[in-house]
């Protein structure tokens, strides 16, 4: 949202270069690409959760606390918006936020599987390696277009690509760490009576 926004919508535009007179639109051509991207690719799997078998799994009631208590912010933030008491870049940049709170938390049930059974078997490092790839170049590409347009506040004009780049490249680092060094000569993995617990809650 705060991507597309940022790029096609002039009057969000226009606050953006408001609130940063001298800046630039941080937000480019690829970045609106990944955001729609990504869209596509979580509707794909949201899809598929849903039409195939699954087991016993589900959502967990964690998850749907954190789940409703992030869409009632975000409708109130949306009626406060729609009074005018904040932009509507503000109200982007809380979609934003809520996505970096969201990377954060999805890393860490993963980094907590593979340390409760000393073990990564089963579990592609691949996607981490390609993962770790593309946050380093996210921020690399954010230094870049600082150094170019002499512009270092637009790092934090859209803190959260740096913060997304940032908490990827050190979670992925961990993972690599634990793929590669703490657990590379564990054979299997060692079961654990709450791993159930660790998919879903009963």
């Amino acid at each position: 949202m705060f991507n597309i926004g940022l790029y096609w919508i002039p009057t969000v535009k226009k606050e953006y270069f408001l609130a940063h007179p001298l800046g630039v639109n941080p937000v480019l051509l690829n970045d609106v690409v990944f955001a729609l991207h990504a869209v596509v690719a979580t509707t794909i799997t949201v899809t598929q959760c849903l039409i195939y078998y699954r087991g016993d799994q589900r959502i967990s009631k964690t998850a749907l606390v954190i789940l409703s208590l992030t869409s009632v912010a975000l409708v109130i933030s949306l009626f406060v918006a729609v009074g005018g008491k904040i932009t509507w870049l503000v109200y982007l940049q809380i979609f934003s936020y809520v996505k970096l709170v969201v990377t954060l938390i999805k890393y860490i049930p993963q980094a907590w599987m593979n340390f409760r059974r000393k073990s990564t078997d089963g579990w592609s490092i691949g996607n981490v390696l390609l993962d770790f790839t593309g946050g380093s170049l996210s921020i690399l590409q954010m230094f870049l277009q600082s150094y170019n347009n002499n512009d270092w506040t637009t790092i934090f004009g859209d803190f959260t690509k740096f913060g997304l780049g940032l908490f990827s490249v050190l979670f992925d680092c961990l993972f690599i760490v634990q793929h590669y060094i703490l657990y590379k000569a564990t054979e299997g993995y060692a079961n654990i009576e709450s791993e159930q617990e660790l998919l879903s809650e009963d």
